[in-house]
């Protein structure tokens, strides 16, 4: 079997495995605002995307909503199995989906071939999850910040789907640890491709915040990859990578 990868930009993610698809933290239409107001920080999409048909599982990282986007949410079949982290699990509880399988990271939900397991991601401010996604033969992890769990035993994983580049604010550090979290991630996984997450996407951000962001590393840079056989993708939004 193979993977099958379509990236919506910034965390947002189309997996499709045989005939199963798990549609992750999509951001696909509506802008993307968070508390106290849009001064603070504010995306804008270039363009609305249609929500995917026949999703099977929705699969959340984190309660924040650039994860856990209400807009786009609103517009999903409250029908569809969610399988979540605690804070996205009550997000997903108060827009009326009806499925919702909550995980802390340790956790694993299984069924037929498909083994979701999370693991411990980044704390904003409470822990989120990062998730190792088995069906039959083929494996992904995924987690948005970089930020990885350190009773993760060695394995070996065929995709990962993490940043590459470092984002810190004054005062606050990295919270996006990309570049930072690649060399451990090479070790613990020795994974067949990488696809460059979080960052990415047609989408305009404004506010204090998005002028006080720090950006250390760069897709571009191979130094990491000379010497290995992993290759490294940055995705085009909506073009389907089968891995």
């Amino acid at each position: 079997m193979a993977i099958k990868a379509t990236y919506y930009g910034a965390n947002g993610w189309l997996i499709e495995f045989d005939k199963t698809k798990i549609l992750i933290d999509p951001w696909l239409n509506g802008d993307l605002t968070f508390p106290p107001g849009d001064w603070l920080i504010k995306g804008e999409l270039s363009k609305e995307i249609e929500i995917p048909k026949d999703i099977d599982f929705l699969l959340l990282t984190q309660g924040q909503p650039d994860h856990a986007h209400p807009p786009t949410l609103q517009k999903i079949d409250k029908c569809i199995p969610v399988i979540a982290s605690q804070a996205a699990s009550k997000v997903v509880n108060q827009i009326g989906f009806t499925k919702i399988k909550t995980l802390k990271p340790g956790e694993v939900y299984k069924n037929n071939n498909l083994n979701i397991e999370a693991t411990k991601g980044a704390s904003v401010p409470n822990i989120e999850n990062g998730y190792i996604i088995d069906f039959g033969i083929d494996s992904i992890y995924i987690e948005p910040h970089g930020f990885l769990d350190k009773e993760i035993k060695p394995r070996n994983i065929d995709l990962l789907i993490t940043p590459v580049i470092d984002f810190s604010l004054p005062l606050a550090g990295k919270f996006i640890r990309g570049k930072t979290v690649l060399p451990e991630l090479l070790k613990l996984f020795n994974p067949t491709t990488i696809l460059a997450s979080t960052t990415g996407g047609d989408i305009t951000f404004t506010g204090i915040i998005n002028n006080l962001i720090k950006v250390e590393g760069s897709v571009e840079d191979m130094s990491l990859f000379e010497n290995i056989s992993t290759s490294l993708i940055n995705p085009e939004p909506l073009k389907v990578y089968e891995i």
